[in-house]
């Protein structure tokens, strides 16, 4: 009877396993804490989800930077069995130095991620909006490692590359992984060339990127509507995403993000818990800020938190000069003939589920 028993519960381990949700993380994991490492977090403590590895490209920080504050984030919440992947560390086209010359042409822009600081722009903060500035004081080359404040980790990222690792597993489960793309798009633009079925072989993508009207003093979007950071920093790498053969293509652009701040009273809640992600959380997501990355990854768990969306053609302005990098849409009637994609573009959100969930998540 004992035996029997085993075998069953056994059994139904392995179904309940089997029925997981799978999905592939590729993300500019700056850190300690903040809206990069709380992103990869909620698809790390969502028990319907199995996340197969986490691949890393150079955006709001340098490649091998982000890849040590992401394998010590794992080592502090406990989910060390995550292989990490590294993957690009400059953009397909778009160069530092370029983009240093152009702004005394075109202007400049509010954040630069891993090439510096930008002015100061507007984050909540005690229940109000209030002054930013970014803190980039510490600048530094490609593969330049300055301390890490959480420590250094004990964990490697795997030998191989993020391309190769993204397509060998999206292989290995035809039709069953989605991608989620919270960063440059650079390491999906090289999978996509490694492997010209990688999209198709998905359940789809959700990307945090884009910007269409956001409705915002924030002087980085008000003056600029369709900037948004991870198309602008590799527009090449979006386009070419952009016009793959997705099965989904889901997009949450700044619309919606500026609408999902994280609150000092979020932060009190989680910091309750004794969990170990809910203290990384407390020790090290000190900024109130707009959750970015986040609302992409709670939305993909719960679809319904989304209350708005539009359904457009969407691609990336390629021009050199000031739009370089803008999001581009057209409707059914005015989309041009070269292979536009349609996508769901997220733009309003069920704010008050949203921020339970994502303390749920954080407190588990």
């Amino acid at each position: 009877m004992k035996t029997a028993i085993c075998v069953l519960m056994a059994s139904v381990a392995l179904v309940c396993s089997a029925q997981k949700r799978l999905v592939l993380i590729d993300q500019d994991g700056s850190g300690p804490g903040g809206s990069n490492q709380m992103a990869i977090l909620s698809l790390l403590q969502a028990p319907e989800v199995e996340v197969l590895g986490i691949t890393m490209v150079t955006g709001n920080a340098w490649r091998d930077e982000e890849t040590l504050h992401t394998l010590r984030m794992l080592e502090l919440t406990g989910h060390t069995r995550v292989p990490v992947a590294k993957g690009a560390v400059f953009p397909l086209v778009r160069t530092q130095r370029e983009t240093q010359l152009t702004a005394a042409l075109d202007g400049k822009v509010t954040w630069l991620g891993a090439w510096g600081a930008g002015p100061t722009t507007l984050v909540e903060k005690d229940g109000k909006v209030t002054p930013f500035t970014p803190d980039k004081t510490d600048a530094h080359g490609p593969y330049d490692i300055p301390p890490l404040p959480e420590g250094m980790p004990k964990l490697a990222a795997i030998e191989e590359d993020a391309a190769h690792f993204l397509v060998r597993q999206v292989r290995a489960h035809p039709h069953e992984v989605t991608i989620y793309a919270a960063g440059p798009l650079t390491n999906i633009a090289l999978a996509i060339s490694v492997d010209p079925e990688f999209a198709s072989l998905t359940k789809g993508i959700v990307l945090m990127g884009g910007s269409l009207n956001p409705q915002t003093d924030d002087p980085e979007f008000a003056t600029n509507p369709r900037h948004e950071f991870n198309f602008w920093f590799d527009p090449e790498a979006a386009h070419i995403v952009l016009r793959a053969a997705w099965p989904r293509i889901d997009v949450t652009t700044v619309d919606v993000s500026i609408k999902a701040p994280f609150t000092e009273q979020m932060l009190q809640h989680i910091a309750r818990s004794n969990s170990p992600t809910s203290k990384y959380v407390a020790a090290w997501s000190e900024n109130r800020y707009y959750m970015w990355d986040e609302f992409a990854a709670c939305a993909w768990l719960d679809p319904t938190l989304v209350t708005k969306e539009k359904l457009l053609y969407m691609d990336v302005d390629l021009s050199r000069g000031p739009t370089y990098g803008d999001t581009l849409t057209w409707d059914e009637k005015l989309k041009p003939q070269t292979g536009v994609r349609l996508v769901h573009a997220q733009l309003d959100l069920d704010l008050p589920r949203f921020q339970k969930m994502f303390v749920d998540l954080m407190s588990r």
